[in-house]
């Protein structure tokens, strides 16, 4: 409805002169002109004009187009209505009528009977003279930009209003653009947009639609050459005095099924217009059947005319099905017209026209298609132009000489919509007939129920010229098919420019309805018609815009699942009734309610219906439902069963191993004196001493207590099939009990008469020392998962979901909890409060912290339409936003999910005692066994061998008994000598010291695998932020660009800080701090005015600086003549800018070339520049980066030096990680990187067989630390990196790292010191047990055994203690060794990647790294001046990108 009623007419008419026949018509039916009835009509009341009233009516009832256009098109038509505009969203009609023809009361009464309600709005009524015609009016779209709020609306709002010539105004901040309503002979649109800039904001014309001017002549022409049949009334039948002529006539009933009806208005306005038909006599529409049934005269016309006349009527969205058959009846009634006035007509206009088609793309109503329509048929050379806004495409009939197919494509894309060429078609010498009728102007004009029929058969005459996949029978078919979806799994992107890029790109193609991307997920949910377009095809488009791209086959989507907790159940009936409403319902996949726990698990479409809906519809029914609270802590990574198992086993075996050792010590002491007999060796019954008796109950008890965990970790192992330390330990224990209980029973039984030397002291000893090591080493481990519960703690635990009425304003506001949010809510998030889940902001701008995922401090502008991720923190303005992943879907979700994964699949290190004991266990057994055969064969063979070495104390056991017996002894002497339990000392007492001191140095290590492992890291993956940088700020360069004698440094420096103070910008804050440093004062002046644009800068009024200054210019070196006296009688009052380039530029100040080239200077190291302007004059620029660490460079030159290769990895932009990765010697960068890169790049380190450390800090850098071998947390970081990370940096110093892999490098050495300490005694006891050495009169003797394994054990526990004189090596060693040969890359020597893709680098590369300079293609991208295209869509989203810094043009999203 942009255009103004006389064009609509005047489209009318000209239409119909096109293309109807004469003889159709009879002279003196009533015109159809917007003027008719107001004097022209050539009677004798055209002298005396009757006056014209404007009235308004409201109207209830109206659901869409449909039913105002037919409103429009059915009280337009009534004698004595001039014109009528009516509005569906207020709800009203404004009429012109002449009162002495018709009243107001039974227009009234012609809408009640359409169906709608109608009463006249009191007050609104004026009258005017006749002659004079309506006020002519147009229509101008500004795109306004820099609109913050709901005052900025009012403000424009107010101010156009007022001005002469504004009709109406109505600006919209969401999509941040105004309409206007204006008489273009009192004001024009320049005018209106210059009114704009000058307010402050910045003004562009998207489009405006310029009426046509009827002069008298005119008019007169076109009255004499086509008089039009009036309109029927609604219901009607057709009986006019042109039918009585033709009674005879044939006259054939035709069905049609008609699709996309929505409302009676829908009835009305079909049987309304195709009741005027020439040929139709009577139309009944039902709106239950969705079926026409039309009484037609076939030679005059056809059911395909007639089904393309439906077509065509507005709104456009009516599908007309014919039955089988009726397409070959049809006629051509106009052939035989070929001299009538519409041929004629048409011959005159003939010579060569070409059919373009256009894709348009961003059209959302039907006023977007009249407008573009208004303004390409206004175009020189334009014939015909067709707009369908369901297909979004366009049709342009026009001479190729005057103008081409490109100009009517950016003629399209100047007015704000997104145009591409199809098909520029062949050459036509037809021009009415190269358009088909449901395509033709008929849909755009209110004339539609005349020109339609007449079009229909040219169409039909000139098929080849029109694309037949546009044609409306092929479109008529995919209205009736269910829409599908698919999943695709995308790979390579890194930022939200992506997401926005791929969701933009697949909109616009045909077929696709809804396209919704997850970043981190790297999934896309496509929603598609499938007669149009199929999922290989969805995943090549795109491929095509350098992703990659696969269809997920087998992936059913998100399927929603909550449990939830029902009260007021009584029986099984109450279950089945949740049940079965359940399952009815649709969206509800599954439902199973549980009687005894009260609970039930539902499972669910998240498109379809929600976690709220499921509870009221529960509630409905007489239940009360809440969601079940889900334990976050408990979890399978917490290790809290483990812990308390090897506590219960430390602590037993402590209690009862304590006095075993006693015992030991106290028998090594007077061993030395074996004649003597001492105490506890008295026995209490033969064969049994007072000592072997305490033994034995102690060590049954730790046997059974302290052992039974060892027990069970041997038998998993086992089953494994593989020999592990536990094995190792449950053999050496197990044998060595069972052996010593064994001869013992032995002893007592034969009444020996001393009592033999047992093993019981070994199991206590062993037990003590692993379960201590095993206790601790889970106690470190479950820190790590307290990662996740951190992870979960930064997710808001409600959201407030608000309901919109009218004009997007809120009705109401309600807290709901996390769980119960659903896909579509409209959330909205007040300042400092977190984003409760993934969505777009639909209203409102902000800056957002979204270090959660990029690691990057600097806040991101949010506007309209930018994506949002979950738990990042909303910084200072209200938003709404539109929930577009909730529950498991979101961001953080997907982070937690990937932390777990990580957590989950990390191979387990195999610890050096593992490996050993692998060997270790099966070598002691084979040896074992041998020496049990050996000694059997030898005593079968030559049985005084074995009597002499074995004197048998009773003569009547048998000889074979005596053999037997002796054998088993030496074996299993072999084995309690051989797993001695300084093997398994070895490793735990070694990784407690060396974490001990680790500790003492600021390095904490959790547990024994990452000390062990340190010592293999072959490549260290480095984060930026906060990591290799400081994460914060800092101010790096102040340039003063005015005189000092005009401007003082100081002064500018108090003033800058001042206006500063109040920003919590990151970079205001860098700048205040900055400012009061160098001032040496905490106080400053004034701010007053603060206004903050975000992604812009600031400005304010600044005053009070005065006392600051006089009080820091003491000192006398200062310039005191620089303030003259005057000054210090009245406070000066600064006005202070401060900003980018474009916050100047808006305010009115010029930035000459040199200041600009100094700030790309700075961009290219990868710092932000900002100006600031004192009293309108530019005065200062101040680069602002984040530092780099003192001690980076040399930490990352001593790994190197170190043999390992060092990468940096972050989710900054590729220019400011080149920057940093040459300061400090970096080769290889990964820029641009989700968290789910990172961990991706991990992995595919890891595969190709290398150790990998990642050094990291932030919540992004999560999922990374718990995949890599090694992750390393700076201690100042987040929470969460600190959980997941196997050592932390407790001193935030980079050499740390160096320190820890020293360290490492020092503990393994030290334990396998231990282990050949352990093994020296084994070697030299084994033989002897064996009874190798018998022949030259050496045998073990029982003590030996005793002896071997209380000093192996204390060898080597002092072993481990040496690593107590462990020194770090301090900075300056470091410094010493690297004097020389640190020296800064050039940039050329640093690689970037984006992403997880190795192929796509940005400089072309021939040959290998570092041979391309790559300065040049990065200073193109930044030395290239601000470009026109500020406006254009892509840079709409460049709000997204993660930076510090992008080229000049998205620098100013940040800032």
């Amino acid at each position: 409805h942009l255009l103004g009623d006389k064009d609509i007419s005047l489209r009318r008419a000209i239409l119909s002169k096109l293309s109807l026949p004469a003889r159709d018509w009879e002279p003196t039916m009533k015109q159809s002109f917007a003027f008719d009835n107001v004097g022209f009509e050539g009677t004798v009341d055209g002298l005396c004009p009757s006056p014209v009233t404007t009235s308004m009516i409201r109207i209830l009832g109206m659901t869409c187009q449909s039913c105002v256009k037919s409103i429009e098109d059915m009280i337009s038509g009534l004698k004595g209505v001039v014109s009528i505009k009516v509005s569906l969203e207020q709800g009203s009609a404004t009429v012109q009528y002449v009162p002495s023809v018709i009243s107001l009361r039974q227009v009234c009464h012609q809408i009640g009977d359409m169906g709608f309600e109608a009463s006249v709005a009191e007050g609104k009524a004026a009258s005017w003279p006749s002659r004079s015609l309506p006020t002519q009016e147009a229509v101008v779209k500004l795109r306004v930009e820099g609109m913050t709020c709901q005052s900025c609306v009012s403000s424009i709002e107010g101010k156009i209003r007022k001005l002469q010539g504004v009709v109406r105004v109505k600006v919209s901040l969401s999509h941040q653009e105004a309409i206007i309503t204006y008489q273009p002979y009192l004001i024009q649109p320049k005018d209106l947009r210059d009114h704009v800039n000058d307010m402050g904001f910045e003004a562009a014309i998207k489009n405006k639609v310029t009426p046509l001017s009827l002069g008298p002549i005119d008019i007169g022409r076109l009255q004499s050459t086509n008089p039009k049949r009036p309109l029927a009334f609604a219901n009607q039948n057709f009986s006019n005095s042109e039918t009585s002529g033709q009674q005879g006539s044939h006259v054939v009933t035709l069905q049609l099924r008609i699709d996309g009806m929505h409302c009676n208005s829908c009835v009305l306005n079909i049987e309304g217009n195709i009741g005027q038909l020439p040929g139709v006599q009577n139309i009944q529409v039902s709106l239950e059947n969705r079926t026409a049934q039309i009484q037609y005269d076939p030679s005059r016309t056809s059911p395909v005319s007639l089904q393309r006349a439906i077509e065509a009527l507005p709104p456009g969205n009516f599908k007309v099905s014919l039955p089988d058959g009726a397409e070959g009846s049809e006629t051509d009634p106009g052939s035989s017209n070929s001299h009538s006035p519409g041929s004629l007509q048409r011959n005159q206009v003939q010579g060569t026209w070409n059919t373009t088609e256009l894709a348009v793309a961003g059209m959302t109503c039907a006023s977007c298609v009249q407008s573009i329509e208004g303004v390409i048929s206004q175009r020189e050379g334009v014939q015909q132009v067709s707009v369908s806004l369901a297909e979004g495409t366009g049709t342009v009939l026009h001479d190729p000489s005057v103008i081409s197919s490109e100009e009517l494509r950016a003629a399209i894309e100047d007015m704000g919509f997104e145009a591409s060429v199809i098909s520029a078609g062949n050459p036509s010498t037809n021009p009415a007939g190269n358009l088909s009728a449901s395509n033709s102007m008929v849909q755009t004009t209110g004339g539609t129920h005349v020109s339609v029929h007449e079009v229909a058969p040219h169409a039909g005459g000139a098929p080849q010229n029109h694309d037949p996949s546009h044609s409306p029978k092929s479109l008529q078919s995919p209205r009736t098919v269910a829409p599908q979806k698919c999943f695709l799994q995308i790979k390579g992107m890194t930022c939200a420019s992506c997401v926005s890029n791929i969701e933009r790109n697949l909109q616009k193609e045909a077929g696709v309805l809804s396209v919704l991307v997850a970043l981190m997920a790297g999934k896309a949910e496509v929603k598609y018609n499938p007669e149009v377009i199929q999922p290989l095809q969805i995943a090549q488009l795109v491929t095509d815009q350098g992703f990659e791209a696969t269809v997920m086959e087998d992936y059913a989507g998100s399927v929603g699942e909550i449990e939830l907790i029902i009260t007021g159940m009584t029986c099984a009936s109450c279950v089945h009734n949740i049940e079965s409403k359940l399952t009815r319902t649709n969206g509800i996949t599954y439902a199973s309610v549980a009687l005894a726990t009260s609970k039930a698990l539902v499972k669910f479409d998240p498109e379809i219906i929600g976690p709220r809906d499921i509870i009221k519809i529960i509630e409905e029914i007489g239940f009360h439902a809440s969601v079940a609270q889900r334990n976050p802590s408990a979890h399978h990574l917490d290790h809290k069963i483990e812990i308390k198992q090897w506590r219960k086993s430390f602590l037993s075996s402590l209690v009862f191993g304590i006095p075993v050792m006693g015992l030991m010590i106290y028998m090594l002491i007077p061993s030395n004196e074996p004649h003597e007999s001492m105490v506890l060796d008295h026995n209490i019954i033969p064969g049994l001493s007072i000592l072997n008796l305490i033994f034995f109950i102690l060590c049954t008890f730790v046997q059974l207590l302290g052992g039974w965990y060892f027990y069970v970790q041997a038998y998993k192992s086992l089953r494994h099939r593989s020999a592990n330390m536990d094995v190792l330990i449950v053999l050496a224990t197990s044998i060595a009990y069972a052996y010593s209980l064994v001869i013992l029973v032995v002893a007592v039984a034969e009444k020996a008469e001393r009592s033999p030397v047992t093993f019981f002291d070994t199991p206590p000893m062993l037990f003590v020392f692993i379960a201590l090591g095993r206790w601790l080493e889970h106690v470190a481990k479950s820190k790590t998962s307290e990662a996740l519960a951190k992870l979960m703690s930064l997710q808001a635990t409600e959201a407030t979901v608000v309901t919109l009425g009218e004009d997007n304003l809120i009705i109401r506001e309600e807290q709901v909890p996390m769980e119960l949010v659903q896909r579509g809510d409209i959330i909205k998030v007040v300042p400092g409060g977190k984003f409760p889940v993934d969505g777009k902001v639909l209203e409102g701008n902000t800056m957002a912290d979204e270090s959660l995922i990029t690691g990057e401090a600097m806040p991101v502008t949010k506007k309209p339409g930018s994506t949002v991720i979950a738990g990042s923190i909303n910084a200072h303005g209200s938003v709404l936003i539109r929930a577009t992943h909730v529950g498991n879907d979101t961001t953080l979700a997907q982070i937690v999910k990937l932390v777990e994964e990580a957590q989950m699949s990390k191979a387990p290190i195999q610890q050096l005692a593992d490996r050993f004991s692998g060997y270790f266990v099966p070598f002691i057994i084979v040896i074992s066994t041998l020496t049990l055969v050996v000694w059997i064969v030898i005593g079968f063979i030559d049985f005084g061998v074995v009597q002499k070495y074995f004197p048998s104390p009773y003569k009547n056991i048998s000889q074979t008994e005596v053999v037997i017996r002796f054998a088993f002894q030496t074996s299993i002497t072999v084995l309690c000598i051989a797993c001695p339990c300084s093997l398994g000392l070895a490793t735990p007492t070694a990784v407690m010291v060396g974490t001990g001191v680790a500790a003492q140095n600021g390095i904490l290590i959790k547990g024994g695998k990452p000390l062990e492992m340190a010592h293999k890291i072959k490549t260290v993956m480095f984060d930026k932020t906060g990591t290799i940088t400081h994460g914060i700020p800092r101010v790096m360069r102040f340039l003063l660009l005015v005189d000092m004698a005009t401007l003082p440094l100081r002064k500018v420096l108090a003033v800058v800080g001042t206006a500063e103070a109040s920003s919590e910008h990151p970079l205001g804050v860098a700048v205040t701090k900055y400012c009061k440093e160098e001032l040496g004062t905490e106080t400053l002046g004034y701010c007053t005015d603060f206004q903050a644009v975000p992604g812009c800068g600031i400005g304010c009024k600044v005053s009070n600086v005065e006392g600051i200054l006089a009080h820091s210019e003491r000192p006398p070196g200062e310039r005191v003549g620089s303030l003259p006296a005057e000054k210090d009688a009245a406070p000066q009052t600064f006005s202070v800018l401060i900003g980018n380039r474009e916050w100047l530029r808006r305010n009115g100040l010029t930035i000459p070339s040199d200041v600009s080239d100094a700030m790309t200077d700075h961009e290219m190291k990868g710092q932000t520049a900002i100006l600031v302007a004192i009293d309108g004059v530019l005065c200062g620029m101040i680069a602002v980066a984040d530092a780099v660490k003192q001690e980076a460079a040399l930490a990352v030159h001593t790994l190197q030096s170190m043999g390992v290769d060092v990468v940096l990895i972050t989710g900054d932009n590729r220019k400011t990680a080149r920057a940093i990765a040459t300061q400090v010697g970096i080769k290889k960068v990964f820029a641009e990187v989700l968290p789910s890169h990172k961990v991706a790049k991990v992995q595919e380190l890891q595969n190709a067989g290398k150790k990998v450390a990642m050094v990291g800090d932030g919540v992004n850098d999560s999922p990374a630390l718990a995949q890599a071998d090694m992750g390393v947390a700076i201690g100042t970081g987040t929470d969460v990196a600190i959980e997941a990370a196997d050592v932390v940096l407790i001193r935030n110093d980079l050499l740390d790292v160096v320190a820890s892999i020293h360290l490492s490098k020092r503990t393994v050495r030290r334990i396998r010191v231990n282990l050949v300490l352990a093994l020296i005694y084994n070697l030299v006891g084994v033989p002897i047990a064996a009874g190798v050495f018998m022949p030259i009169g050496v045998m073990l003797q029982p003590w030996m055994g005793s002896a071997a394994m209380a000093a192996s054990s204390v060898s080597v526990v002092l072993s481990s203690l040496q690593l107590k004189c462990y020194k770090k090596p301090d900075a300056e060693r470091y410094e010493a060794r690297a004097h020389g040969r640190m020296k800064p890359l050039t940039a050329s020597q640093v690689s970037v990647y984006i992403g997880m893709d190795d192929r796509r680098r940005d400089s072309p590369r021939a040959t290998p790294w570092d041979q391309v300079s790559y300065i040049s293609q990065v200073s193109l991208s930044s030395l290239s001046p601000d470009r026109p295209s500020r406006h254009s869509t892509a840079v709409d989203d460049g709000g997204d990108k993660w930076s510090l810094l992008l080229n000049d043009r998205d620098e100013e999203q940040y800032i």
